[in-house]
């Protein structure tokens, strides 16, 4: 399997022998959840210190955040040596009639990151709270016939994106969502067609529910297409679990932390998706929306020095443009 066949990523993403982990970071690593927000950073910003930090390798962010004329974006991301990975959509394919409002939206995504050279589309469940005010939006618990239509909705997905795109879905388990806790995850995994729908395994998202990534990596390697790398402090998601804090708070609490600051630990991750012989995507993701514009550069600095110091041979994480200095230097 190569960066250009994603349809094979879809039926097996080991290599044995071959392990490949290429790190790369997110528009939400600074701040950004929004295509347009006063409170985030512009986008020329983001471009611009990703590459700094070292990182080749970023995915879209929210469809409209990066410019979404192709030609644009091209040189942008070629006047920093930037590649994509993968585009972003939500979907609510549980609801009646949802089908016709997530293409919509995923013609527009994926037709970008097509562009673009990405091999993936993540794929998040839309969250039962509203992610700026935290309301409630829809009950926590799907319907049997609720829970049939998301997985098969999300198979038609992932199948449709691959035979119009050439492009393999990578679903994105989440907090706040109905499938959001392991055996959540492990009930979905059942459900769904492996050659349609891969797993993008965020690890903080696991974690935020107490769930156990290197079990989930170990069981199912054939799922595992794709990593959002994070971790969360364990001392605020009791707080968050216990007093059933909504999302958005939890992170501005700082719910997500840099690491090796929280849980799970990278190095054994990182070690079973080498020994699994896995070619992966692990893009870096720290929730923190939102935040003052000079806070994300010096921790996505300090992230990419030691990812890259856990010294895996498989790790393709590139080299920083800018020296870290000051309190940047600290770890």
């Amino acid at each position: 399997m190569t960066a250009q066949d994603p349809a094979a990523a879809t039926h097996d993403s080991r290599l044995p022998g071959r392990a490949r982990i290429r790190v790369g970071s997110a528009p939400d690593s600074w701040g950004v959840w929004f295509p347009d927000d006063p409170e985030q950073v512009p986008w020329q910003r983001f471009l611009d210190e990703v590459s700094a930090c070292g990182y080749e390798w970023i995915e879209l962010g929210p469809y409209g955040y990066l410019p979404t004329d192709p030609a644009q974006l091209s040189d942008e991301l070629a006047a920093r040596n930037l590649k994509v990975s993968a585009g972003t959509v939500f979907e609510h394919l549980h609801r009646p009639d949802s089908w016709d409002a997530v293409w919509s939206q995923v013609s527009d995504v994926a037709a970008l990151t097509k562009a673009m050279g990405g091999t993936h589309v993540v794929v998040i469940p839309d969250t039962f709270r509203d992610q700026k005010t935290g309301a409630d939006i829809e009950s926590r618990n799907l319907t049997p016939e609720a829970w049939k239509a998301k997985t098969t909705g999300v198979e038609r997905l992932g199948k449709a994106i691959q035979e119009e795109y050439g492009l393999s879905i990578a679903f994105h388990p989440h907090a706040e969502t109905h499938v959001g806790w392991q055996r959540d995850i492990e009930q979905f995994l059942a459900d769904t067609d492996p050659q349609y729908v891969p797993l993008c395994l965020d690890t903080g998202h696991v974690s935020y529910y107490r769930g156990d990534n290197l079990d989930l990596i170990r069981r199912y390697p054939d799922r595992i297409g794709y990593l959002h790398l994070k971790q969360v402090d364990p001392a605020v998601i009791d707080e968050v679990l216990e007093k059933d804090i909504v999302w958005p708070e939890a992170v501005r609490r700082g719910a997500m932390v840099e690491p090796p600051n929280g849980v799970p630990a990278y190095p054994p991750l990182l070690q079973a998706i080498e020994e699994l012989g896995l070619d992966v995507f692990a893009i870096v993701e720290h929730d923190m929306y939102p935040c003052p514009p000079d806070m994300p550069f010096p921790i996505a600095q300090r992230t990419h020095r030691y990812i890259a110091g856990c010294g895996f041979p498989s790790l393709e994480i590139g080299r920083p443009k800018t020296p870290a200095t000051g309190s940047e230097a600290q770890a």
